[in-house]
């Protein structure tokens, strides 16, 4: 009883961690969801393993069952991506976490918890530097007419940016087309001060 509670507090306290760093990030599950998800799975595996002795991974195995609905509610979708994905693996991470400390296997579960704070922490930055060598924005950019479709390519072209339609729409004189374009940041940067200098543009948003 006394080793069962030890683990249950060492449950909240690698839930705290995690949550800490998802707090700290503004996510959409923050500290108490990952304390309760961590402690929720350690209990349901030492309940597991002390009233299903027949069969002692039929309460556990459910757990991924209901971490699955669970990470699902904090998946939505964002102007031009999928968001929340990263908070619902962590979730089914934490999960798996748990579920060691309630096997008994403590070291295992420090290990992971270890691994989980370094790729959310320090791949961060990794995920920046691909993001400023590589960034993906949709623009939707208004001009007056079809003939101005060009000049918005060779503004592209001048800042070394690839680009493609992704659709458009004519509304009361106003042409505004939605480009799906790719390149370096800094190519970003000087495209918008362009937009924003360009007497043929009317309006433009990403």
């Amino acid at each position: 009883m006394q080793n069962d509670l030890v683990l249950i507090f060492i449950s909240v306290i690698l839930g705290l961690l995690i949550g800490a760093e998802r707090e700290y990030r503004n996510k959409s599950a923050g500290l108490r969801t990952f304390i309760l998800v961590c402690f929720g799975s350690c209990l349901f595996t030492v309940l597991s393993l002390k009233i299903g002795v027949a069969n002692p991974d039929r309460l556990a195995a459910n757990i991924i069952t209901g971490i699955g609905f669970l990470g699902a509610g904090v998946i939505f979708k964002g102007d031009n991506k999928i968001e929340g994905i990263t908070t619902a693996t962590t979730i089914w991470a934490t999960a798996s976490i748990g579920m060691a400390i309630g096997s008994g296997y403590v070291y295992l579960s420090l290990l992971g918890t270890a691994l989980v704070l370094l790729i959310l922490h320090s791949l961060t930055y990794f995920e920046k530097f691909i993001d400023r060598k590589h960034k993906i924005r949709e623009y939707k950019i208004s001009v007056i007419n079809a003939k101005e479709i060009p000049h918005c390519e060779e503004l592209f072209k001048k800042n070394d940016l690839k680009f493609v339609v992704s659709k458009q729409q004519y509304t009361q004189g106003n042409l505004a087309t939605s480009w799906i374009i790719t390149g370096k940041n800094t190519n970003h940067e000087a495209l918008m001060k362009d937009l924003m200098e360009d007497e043929k543009i009317i309006a433009y948003q990403f």
